[in-house]
């Protein structure tokens, strides 16, 4: 076998196991799946054809360039539905929690591009198990404490 048909192959073990095998065992003990053990279980059996399997991000801030994971945090790709054609896109919460970089965002574009193309249904996958209220999630006390976006919070809008 050639040296880059072996580069590949090792490739797409390691992409498989995106985060790790911790990241992925501490998931499960949550009760959660992976972003591919839930497209295998919506997708008809052998049906997933994965688009941006080896797109990494291209940040260098905070340590990042020492964390290029293949698939940058999130699976895309197409198969079937029951034979119907659908474009699918699940984030992965064992690649840097799922956060979106530049690239992670243009593989889902991608993908919602080529299903309309296609005519063809989209189905985002998210599921984090998480609880949260409106507050914590972006509200202004949030934006202020927790972002930095917002500088300053009234009680109401006259105020």
């Amino acid at each position: 076998m050639s040296e880059m048909n072996e580069r590949l192959l090792k490739n797409r073990e390691q992409n498989v196991l995106a985060g790790g095998q911790e990241r992925i065992n501490k998931h499960h003990a949550q009760g959660k799946l992976t972003a591919r053990e839930r497209i295998t279980l919506l997708l008809d059996e052998q049906s997933f054809q994965e688009i941006g399997a080896f797109v990494v991000h291209r940040s260098n801030s905070f340590g990042l360039e020492n964390q290029r994971i293949a698939g940058d945090g999130v699976i895309t790709g197409y198969g079937t539905i029951h034979g119907r054609l659908i474009y699918v896109f699940a984030q992965d919460f064992t690649v840097l929690g799922g956060s979106l970089s530049e690239t992670h965002a243009a593989k889902i574009c991608r993908i919602m591009d080529l299903a309309l193309k296609n005519g063809a249904p989209i189905i985002g996958l998210n599921v984090t198990h998480e609880e949260v209220s409106s507050e914590d999630l972006g509200g202004a006390k949030t934006h202020a404490e927790r972002s930095g976006v917002n500088h300053f919070v009234a009680g109401n809008d006259v105020e």
